[in-house]
């Protein structure tokens, strides 16, 4: 795990996705390196887990929006936040806690398939948007709206760094 508080990374910092890949690089980045797609500092579960129950700053939002690549209406469909909730939550500055958790969620399918990759960000985005047969034909970006679907997403992922293709 990396040292440090868990802190929302001020917007002027460089993209949390090139640490991410410098630590894909060096070999698996960490159990919690995943919330640095969201402009978090990667730490112990618990304080994540707090984070999350006050709901994340929207910065959040924007920031994984900017680190992944997938545009808002794209992000905003996997996180489940219809627009005018969207619009809301922009104004609040504020995500509430479930919207919250499936950010993270979606940080963490990311993140893992960013792995399978390499870094390639297009490849990992490419990838969960399109139809796999190792998940019956649907896409991995619809299956990780659920907890269930992302960890069904996870375990193929799995399987693929280990070369069982189906």
């Amino acid at each position: 795990m990396v040292e440090g508080t868990l802190a929302e990374t001020p917007s002027s910092q460089p993209a949390p996705i090139e640490a991410y890949r410098e630590a894909i690089r060096a070999g698996r980045p960490g159990a919690y390196w995943y919330v640095a797609l969201a402009g978090l500092r990667p730490q112990d579960p618990i304080r994540i887990f707090k984070r999350i129950e006050k709901g994340l700053a929207f910065q959040a939002l924007v920031r994984f929006q900017r680190n992944s690549g997938l545009s808002m209406a794209e992000l905003a469909a996997a996180v489940a936040i219809k627009p005018r909730t969207l619009a809301r939550r922009k104004k609040q500055g504020r995500l509430d806690p479930e919207e919250s958790d499936r950010l993270l969620r979606l940080c963490r399918v990311f993140g893992r398939t960013l792995e399978l990759f390499e870094g390639d960000a297009e490849g990992a985005r490419q990838w969960l948007a399109n139809p796999q047969g190792g998940l019956g034909g649907q896409r991995p970006m619809v299956l990780a709206r659920a907890d269930l679907g992302a960890r069904e997403v996870e375990a193929l992922v799995d399987r693929l760094e280990h070369g069982v293709l189906t």
